[in-house]
């Protein structure tokens, strides 16, 4: 394998609703859609998507079965998953408001039951020079990070969601640390400009290349002394549940195939602008091709 995604499988249940709940209220939802996801997941599915050569790892219930199926059809090797059929799978119920904003509550189920047998298991596939990507939505963290360390693996990690405990890993021998600007900020110690942010955690991981998305502002890449920005591409937004997920899999798939930082946000940003056009979560990811016909090229 190339990359391995040792990361989160969700059933995404999505309520579309009008604004998000004040506290007491009730809302009819004008929708409700059943979908694969989770962080681990959706990353898997766009790094495939991309072009990439990847591999998921994790934990499912027998209510998930179904989510291997879909993986394998975008491109994902499926062989390392776990399954536990006396575990529910992790679940997300996702709201998502009118302009396109979504707010997420998760349950663990699967995804906080990796042992550390298992992760033995799928780190003695791995190759030295791999990737491995971990976001937070996983148990066991540390070990992970201590297994890929121990097999020579770039790590790329995705700080989110956000949680002290987080501040405790190893963080310096991450390769590449993919975060926005709230877990930039919690990170870094700072509540700056972005660009302040960006020069704080460069600054605190001298090793590590920075990736910071910054919304409507795009992103910044930060590493040594070089700083890029890329905008993003205009879309109508209908659902940005998986766009932070499609940047991190685009961008490092492409620098996997050995293009530049510059080439690798650029057809990040414009396969995120097609997913938040698009309703849902994995699906909504572009593949190389449609992103290709959507560009005109």
């Amino acid at each position: 394998m190339s990359i391995l995604v040792f990361g989160s499988m969700n059933i995404d249940r999505t309520f579309y609703l009008p604004h998000f709940l004040l506290p007491g209220e009730t809302l009819q939802s004008k929708d409700l859609t059943v979908h694969a996801g989770g962080k681990g997941a959706n990353q898997a599915v766009a790094l495939a998507k991309a072009g990439a050569q990847v591999s998921m790892a994790g934990t499912i219930g027998s209510d998930g079965i179904w989510i291997k199926g879909l993986l394998e059809n975008y491109g994902v090797d499926i062989s390392l998953i776990q399954d536990k059929k006396t575990l529910q799978t992790g679940t997300a119920d996702i709201l998502v408001d009118d302009k396109g904003n979504n707010g997420i509550v998760l349950y663990g189920g699967g995804n906080q039951a990796n042992d550390t047998q298992y992760i033995d298991q799928v780190f003695s596939k791995c190759n030295k020079g791999d990737w491995v990507v971990f976001e937070n939505e996983i148990n066991n963290l540390a070990y992970l990070f201590a297994k890929a360390v121990e097999h020579q693996l770039k790590i790329c990690f995705n700080a989110s969601p956000m949680e002290e405990s987080l501040l405790s890993l190893p963080l310096d021998t991450v390769n590449l640390l993919v975060v926005n600007e709230i877990e930039g900020a919690a990170l870094a110690g700072n509540k700056g400009s972005y660009n302040e942010i960006l020069g704080h955690l460069v600054k605190n991981f001298p090793s590590t290349e920075i990736l910071l998305t910054i919304g409507k502002e795009g992103s910044l890449y930060g590493y040594h002394d070089i700083r890029l920005a890329c905008p993003i591409v205009e879309a109508t937004v209908r659902d940005t549940t998986a766009a932070g997920d499609t940047f991190l899999g685009y961008f490092l798939a492409m620098r996997a195939n050995g293009f530049d930082v510059t080439k690798s946000m650029t057809e990040a940003t414009k396969a995120s602008a097609i997913t938040v056009s698009r309703l849902g979560s994995m699906d909504s990811i572009p593949s190389r091709r449609e992103l290709e016909i959507v560009l005109g090229k």
